[in-house]
């Protein structure tokens, strides 16, 4: 005898009850809160489209759309305004019990893995450890300063800092420190981009042939694009600043490794050189639940040390 099937809504009943358990309940007020699935998933330490997958679960079971999605911006649908008044109570509630439980791990401890681009690690990253480590004292680090592109999972790396517009999409990427490229020597300052041309240059990278530059006004938007002839080209920023403090010409160079008070000034005041990988760095971990507590916990630590400085730069709302 074929056994009775339950009744449909009884079905749907459970169905929808599992689909907005606290979990979710949660992931959809942070996500209310923070305006965009991508500033959710930093939050969360998830990836965008991790995100974007449960929250589609959750409206194909309870058959409602709870968002509504343009291509700039992302509100709430009216049954999306109605949940989200319960679903921030089961928020709040969860951050609370978390905050009662923060003290008894308040002190960090083990090894944390850090991988950096060397200008961004000895100019910015350093001191935040050293500050860092003054709040964990039994927390050690383990740094490697390199330019080349590292892999988190195959080589063991709790959390990476690098410069680029395009992270990969498995990671959490997140924003920490706007920065731009300019030109820096001794005085005189110059008038304009075309006036570097009569300045010995000294470039990173491999140039031996003339590099195709493009330089953009911060105030009124110029832009101008001139071929530059380095006289003197390598592989180690710190090695061209120090000539450049020298007198030995103009180097072009993330603000960030000129500190106020430097010998070497902006020769181009306003006047900055586009790069291809963009102009934030951003701190790249991998997904919860891989992701190592300590690096998540060191990433907003640096984020809210270098927010109030006046060269952070002012968070992206979606950035990548």
């Amino acid at each position: 005898m074929a056994t009775k099937a339950p009744p449909p809504s009884r079905y749907r009943r459970t169905v929808t009850e599992a689909a907005l358990d606290a979990n979710a309940l949660e992931l959809f007020a942070r996500i209310a809160a923070a305006g965009s699935f991508a500033a959710a998933a930093r939050e969360l330490g998830l990836t965008r489209a991790a995100v974007s997958r449960r929250i589609a679960a959750i409206e194909a079971a309870v058959g409602l759309a709870l968002f509504a999605r343009s291509t700039r911006s992302l509100g709430l649908t009216e049954a999306g305004r109605r949940l989200h008044a319960r679903a921030k109570l089961v928020r709040e509630a969860a951050e609370g019990a978390r905050l009662a439980l923060r003290s008894t791990r308040d002190q960090l401890g083990g090894t944390l893995r850090i991988s950096a681009t060397p200008s961004f690690g000895r100019h910015v990253l350093a001191p935040l450890l050293a500050r860092f480590q003054a709040l964990h004292p039994a927390l050690r680090y383990e740094l490697f300063f390199t330019d080349r592109r590292v892999d988190l999972l195959r080589e063991g790396l709790d959390l990476a800092f690098r410069i680029t517009a395009r992270p990969p999409e498995d990671w959490v990427a997140q924003p920490v420190r706007h920065f731009a490229v300019r030109a820096y020597g001794l005085p005189p300052l110059l008038g304009d981009p075309e006036a570097l041309l009569q300045r010995p240059l000294l470039l990173l990278g491999q140039h031996e042939e003339p590099l195709a530059s493009h330089w953009l006004h911060d105030d009124d938007g110029r832009r101008e694009s001139l071929m530059l002839q380095a006289s003197t080209w390598g592989s180690d920023i710190e090695s061209l600043l120090a000539l450049a403090r020298a007198g030995a010409g103009v180097v072009m160079a993330p603000d960030f490794c000129v500190p106020p008070g430097d010998v070497l000034v902006d020769l181009l005041p306003g006047w900055r050189l586009t790069v291809a990988e963009g102009e934030w760095v951003q701190a790249l971990t991998l997904p919860a639940p891989a992701a190592s507590e300590t690096a998540r916990a060191f990433v907003g630590f640096v984020k809210a040390e270098l927010a109030q400085g006046p060269a952070a730069g002012a968070p992206l709302h979606d950035a990548p």
